[in-house]
């Protein structure tokens, strides 16, 4: 039966019968962005009711008023008390908040790829049970590329996610008729927020009265940050400031507050504006409070309502509650152990400015202990996966979600040993192997792989500690079996420099090439040799010099042949020796020549000339033996290095720029300049449209086109 304060408070637990308990009290508190929180005392002729009747189980709280109900409170009971029983009645204490309580009992660690913050947000909610949730928002999100849920709690992660986007939520308990349903509401602003009817102040009242009223109201402004500017930095556009600034609209300090912060945590200006915006909403949210006491049960966070006959006109406005504690008392629900106090209500409240945006503080940001290690992912069947910027996927340990492939996670930087504008040093993880990875400023939405790693599996090139002395950059060929090396062997007296191309190795020298041999030297081809010397060739051997051809020799000379032997010439040819001169042939020795020949011979000595044979023809006919000839096969050039061949320089589109007044567009006619050390200088001016360099070609003309 109702009171005569016209107050009556009934609540029911889950599926049990409504006039199981009688409320005795309670405290409730909501707050912006805050879990609601419920403790309720309760009255029960049941002396025998289980936990496992109540935990979990969904309460309905009514306040009403001469008989109407005025208020409705819902919640999820995570707490119970059983206290001790009077002469008919048992007395329970159970807390309840809202389902959103349940994401904080579930502690995980997990990443989303491409998807934007309120996708993130649902995607939660849904797994947790959480239905019926509303996104209000003015600004949709942009796609978060990589967001990691680090070791926290799922509330943690949602919480700090939608202060990050300035986002607030709120809890609506439903209708008292039902034509409303619990939920919960995001919101990036308080356009849409519910509207009260005007509280009137009544500082007389002091809470005894009956009508509805504030009755207690404190206005509160402090010095705050007056402004914020925040920086970042993106890989993909690294010359570009990315910073934001953003200062209050009017304040009564100093306007020289600044908090600066990097990283911003954003790598857009889409994202950076509204970001740093919701930073000096968040950071200045308490400058200009007020707080209070009414009797209002229909006052709730997230509400406005406007203030009116207070005797200050600058306070009656509108106001936003942020915060509402509510305390019920019904001693009556304990019978003949209860009070003779009446059935009272009556809340606290804090409120700002309605024309303000109110936005929660980020609580905490996770940050990496230290580096992870991880394994490199890819697509089936590849052996290396990599984006345009060397970027690769991994898989870490710790992830329960992703699958072991090219989806895994978003792209990660390596660090590379070098690395400068189209130089420096590149190596690609390749899938299958460990890396480390580490995290720039200790976000884990931003992780770099900055080392690698062996295990049980992949183990090193050669066995150890057997080979501790080897150092060595040993490559596995891409889907095939070999390997490119380059190693050095430390041993004592067992130095070592080792080279080995698995297929080609092409070295270019710009200028010259020095190499020192101070004992043996040893080259083996296994085919063919060429090679080509564009100039002179100058060839010293100190001691002896041994040639072994197992066919043809060819030589060609361009010009003389010169050959001189401090002893001895000795020559033998198995079948024809032939020697041809265009013009002449000169023998000359200093004591004896000897031509020799089917038993016959020609001397020339000192002592005169000896002809010897069966017989000696002079003019009697007959014609001169011949030769074969020289036929020398010309030499094979050898190939050319990809790096030596001459490259066309790539069109290059240029900007638009101005022109001058009443210029021509038309080709250029030229004509030579006279004399020949004469030079054409031009000063171009702009850029081109594709962000290169303009290119200039050193050429001649002729005279013509242009």
């Amino acid at each position: 039966m109702p009171q005569a304060s016209g107050l009556q408070f009934t609540a029911r637990v889950g599926e049990l019968p409504s006039d199981l308990f009688s409320v005795v009290g309670f405290t409730l508190t909501e707050r912006l962005s805050e879990l609601f929180y419920g403790h309720l005392e309760l009255a029960s002729t049941d002396p025998n009711l289980g936990a496992g009747e109540v935990l979990e189980q969904a309460v309905d709280l009514v306040i009403w008023r001469d008989g109407q109900p005025v208020r409705r409170f819902t919640g999820v009971v995570n707490e119970m008390v059983r206290r001790d029983t009077g002469h008919r009645r048992t007395r329970y204490e159970i807390v309840i908040q809202l389902s959103l309580w349940r994401l904080g009992l579930m502690h995980n660690s997990r990443m989303f790829q491409t998807q934007s913050t309120d996708t993130i947000v649902r995607t939660l909610l849904e797994e947790r049970g959480v239905v019926g949730s509303v996104f209000d928002l003015k600004r949709s999100p942009e796609e978060r590329e990589y967001c990691v849920q680090h070791r926290e709690s799922d509330l943690q992660f949602v919480e700090r996610l939608a202060a990050e986007e300035g986002w607030h939520y709120r809890y609506q308990h439903g209708s008292t008729d039902g034509s409303e349903q619990p939920g919960l509401m995001f919101a990036d602003h308080h356009g849409n927020a519910p509207r009260l009817n005007a509280a009137e102040y009544n500082g007389r009242a002091g809470g005894s009265t009956r009508k509805p009223a504030v009755f207690r109201f404190r206005y509160e402004e402090r010095v705050r940050v007056a402004s914020v500017a925040t920086k970042d930095y993106t890989f993909k556009n690294p010359a570009y400031a990315l910073m934001h600034e953003h200062s209050a609209a009017s304040t009564n300090q100093r306007p020289d507050y600044q908090h600066f912060d990097y990283p911003g945590r954003f790598k857009a200006d889409a994202s950076g504006r509204p970001f740093t915006e919701a930073r000096l909403d968040a950071l200045r949210n308490d400058a200009s409070t007020a707080s209070g006491e009414s009797n209002r049960a229909d006052f709730t966070c997230g509400a406005k309502t406007e203030l009116t006959e207070h005797d200050n006109p600058g306070l009656n406005r509108d106001w936003l509650l942020t915060a509402v504690t509510h305390t019920g008392k019904q001693p009556q629900a304990l019978e003949e152990e209860g009070g003779s106090e009446p059935t009272s209500y009556h809340n606290t409240f804090t409120a700002v400015p309605a024309d303000k945006t109110w936005r929660p503080k980020v609580s905490h940001r996770p940050r990496m202990d230290g580096p992870q290690i991880a394994i490199v992912t890819g697509p089936e069947g590849e052996e290396i996966h990599c984006d345009e910027h060397g970027r690769v996927k991994v898989r870490f340990p710790w992830d329960r979600y992703s699958k072991n492939n090219e989806h895994s996670s978003a792209w990660l930087r390596v660090s590379q040993g070098w690395a400068g504008g189209q130089y420096g040093f590149m190596a690609l993880p390749r899938i299958g192997n460990e890396v480390i990875v580490s995290f720039l400023d200790g976000d884990p939405d931003q992780p770099i792989i900055t080392g690698r790693t062996y295990h049980a599996t992949n183990t090193p090139p050669y066995a150890l500690p057997e080979h501790k002395t080897r150092t060595t950059l040993k490559t596995q060929t891409h889907k095939g079996e070999g390997s490119n090396e380059l190693r050095f062997e430390d041993e004592a007296d067992k130095e070592q420099v080792y080279i080995h191309a698995q297929k080609d190795l092409d070295s270019l020298t710009e200028n010259n090439r020095t190499e020192v041999v101070k004992n043996d030297s040893h080259m083996t081809v296994e085919n063919d040799r060429f090679s080509h010397v564009k100039s002179n060739d100058h060839l010293t051997v100190d001691g002896e010099k041994r040639q072994s051809i197992g066919a043809d020799c060819s030589q060609t000379i361009g010009g003389t042949l010169h050959q001189k032997s401090g002893s001895a010439t000795l020559c033998e040819a198995g079948s024809e020796a032939h020697h041809k001169a265009g013009a002449k042939v000169v023998l000359d020795a200093g004591a004896e020549i000897t031509i020799a020949g089917g038993g016959s011979f020609i001397k020339l000595d000192p002592s005169g000339v000896t002809l010897s044979g069966p017989g000696i023809k002079i003019n009697s006919g007959g014609a001169p033996g011949s030769g074969s000839g020289a036929n020398p096969q010309s030499a094979t050039m050898p190939e050319k290095l990809e790096a030596d061949k001459p490259v066309s320089p790539p069109a290059t589109s240029l900007a638009k720029v101005g022109t001058r007044q009443n210029a021509s567009t038309d080709s250029l006619q030229t004509e030579r300049l006279p004399g020949t050390d004469r030079k054409l200088i031009l000063d171009v001016i702009g850029e081109s449209t594709n962000g290169e360099a303009i290119r200039i070609v050193k050429g001649s003309s002729e005279g013509g086109k242009a």
